[in-house]
């Protein structure tokens, strides 16, 4: 586990987590910590305001993953039975449209929630010789500490892109770019890349407020990729921790993870944007309508989430 000897007590992850706070602890505090490892929102705050450097997502992470090979398994598959049924083996998978060299991976939300907005992309990339693919990365399964089944996944999804010869993988999901990572022996670049080297996709006029998700709060590389699409200044808003859906922890903590989307609604001068599906989702669906996913209005598509008929969408993703 992460040398915790180096802690200095100064308690800021303490005072920056909301999570942290509610239990009175810190992340050096194991005992308690390893009996509320699900409670825990991943969203690496804790990390981010160290100053020795503790990654306290990952001492999270090795948590549950002790707690998840050990006779506790059983339990935590039951409580995360929906989840684990869709995403250990994706039923929504299709690689029919796979071809080499580049992919377009949106990733389970984006097409779920923006099915009119990926039919556009997807017929766009067809036309530069790039096909859609639909997978999930795994990050789910992962986040819940199943380690083997992790391993699986991204050992599945390697064989099936080196079957294809595949060496880039374009997506619209900051959590599949991030989970990745090196991992898979391509390259991963966002759809704001990938628009910006075709000439394509339209000017967002004046200044933004933008809402980061978890994953790109410290790199901010979507942020930078988003700047050629961002007429004026890009004001990013950093009021809430987490939208709440982060390490599934919502399950356990749904009072702080309504508090989430109460600080960021009250935080909000007249229209935020992010560039994260699921964050779209859950915002909206918890009655917080000045919150849009970018890219519908880079595309000219301005399409509005689709709540009401996101599984319904996901689902046709199988035979697209």
């Amino acid at each position: 586990m992460e040398n915790l000897d180096k802690c200095i007590n100064c308690h800021l992850c303490r005072d920056n987590c909301d999570f942290l706070t509610k239990y009175g602890i810190d992340i050096c505090d194991t005992d308690r910590l390893r009996e509320l490892a699900y409670h825990c929102f991943l969203c690496g705050k804790c990390t981010s305001v160290c100053p020795v450097g503790i990654d306290g997502r990952e001492i999270i992470m090795e948590m549950r993953r002790e707690r998840a090979s050990s006779d506790e398994r059983t339990s935590i598959e039951d409580a995360y039975k929906g989840l684990i049924s869709e995403k250990r083996n994706y039923r929504f998978r299709n690689w029919k449209h796979v071809t080499s060299g580049s992919i377009f991976f949106p990733g389970c939300n984006f097409p779920s929630m923006y099915p009119k907005t990926n039919k556009m992309l997807s017929k766009l990339f067809a036309d530069n010789g790039i096909g859609t693919v639909y997978e999930c990365c795994g990050k789910p399964v992962a986040e819940l500490g199943l380690a083997e089944d992790e391993e699986r996944i991204i050992n599945s999804i390697r064989e099936k892109l080196r079957e294809a010869s595949v060496t880039e993988i374009v997506t619209a999901c900051p959590n599949c770019r991030d989970f990745f990572g090196d991992r898979l022996g391509v390259k991963v670049r966002s759809v704001y890349d990938k628009l910006s080297e075709l000439g394509a996709g339209k000017t967002v006029k004046g200044d933004i407020e933008l809402y980061l998700p978890c994953p790109d709060r410290e790199k901010k590389l979507w942020v930078e990729e988003l700047r050629p699409f961002v007429e004026g200044e890009i004001r990013i808003n950093d009021s809430a921790q987490c939208c709440g859906l982060g390490g599934s922890a919502i399950s356990c903590e749904r009072e702080l993870a309504d508090g989430f989307v109460k600080k960021l609604g009250e935080s909000i001068d007249d229209h935020i944007f992010t560039y994260c599906a699921s964050c779209v989702g859950r915002f909206r669906r918890s009655g917080l309508k000045p919150v849009d996913h970018i890219l519908p209005f880079i595309m000219g598509t301005d399409e509005q989430p689709d709540t009401l008929k996101s599984y319904l969408n996901r689902v046709m993703t199988k035979v697209k």
